[in-house]
């Protein structure tokens, strides 16, 4: 494997290379460079149907073809969990349990049950929970809040998750990095018919993201008008 510091950083569009979607996005991380990687992990914090696990191993492909470098993607990516950390423990500070419980109510494809799972995954584990949430999908995007709520230090807060963001894209960069040499052939020649695969299920991916989170408010909705009328039965059943 050659060796990850100092690369040689290539001239070229990976574009005319690749064809599909994924010659653009290797093309355009090549243009945005490693500040793109952390973008990119950055906007998964508060968007989590795109997943940084489909972003980290390309970077990890550029780092090895030599048009990226492996440490400063690295160290974006984890720079961008930092940040992101971070601002949803200010929020979490400033705005108080109740108040951010109620912010989750109202958003969009988002639900309340994510904020009360990180909120007593954080309860139970602390430190912990911080440190292994950054490797765990939804959960890595909402643990800092339960942790703000708290007042958890923000020197411990930063130093789990940035430990812990570390840790998880180093493992995605590096299998980039790694499988480089057997995903180069790969995509010379099949670089289009994977373009129209990956696009297929990331398409598919968030429609079953939306229709379950739609489907799961429209059912609690349900449950709650069901529930709201059984008691407005009762108290009119009842003797005066």
């Amino acid at each position: 494997m050659r060796a990850l510091a100092h690369l040689p950083m290539q001239t070229g569009d990976p574009a005319a290379e690749y064809e599909g979607f994924i010659g653009w996005v290797l093309s355009l991380m090549t243009t945005v460079g490693e500040v793109g990687v952390g973008l990119a992990v950055l906007i998964e914090t508060f968007f989590p149907p795109i997943p940084s696990e489909a972003i980290l191993p390309g970077a990890g492909f550029l780092a090895y073809a030599g048009r990226m470098n492996f440490w400063w993607a690295l160290f974006a990516a984890t720079l961008a969990g930092l940040i992101g950390g971070w601002i949803w423990y200010g929020l979490g500070a400033a705005l108080g349990r109740n108040r951010t419980r109620w912010i989750f109510e109202k958003m969009p494809l988002v639900e309340v049950a994510d904020f009360d799972k990180a909120e007593a995954f954080f309860s139970r584990w602390g430190g912990v929970a911080v440190f292994t949430g950054r490797c765990v999908p939804l959960v890595r995007s909402f643990i800092s809040i339960p942790a703000g709520i708290e007042r958890m230090a923000l020197w411990k807060f930063s130093l789990y998750t940035f430990l812990g963001s570390l840790i998880w894209n180093t493992i995605w960069i590096g299998l980039g990095f790694a499988f480089g040499p057997a995903i180069e052939p790969v995509l010379e020649r099949w670089s289009g018919v994977i373009s129209n695969l990956v696009l297929i299920a990331i398409a598919g991916l968030i429609v079953w993201f939306v229709i379950v989170r739609l489907r799961k408010r429209a059912r609690l909705a349900h449950e709650a008008t069901t529930t709201e009328e059984n008691t407005d039965d009762a108290a009119e059943d009842r003797p005066r």
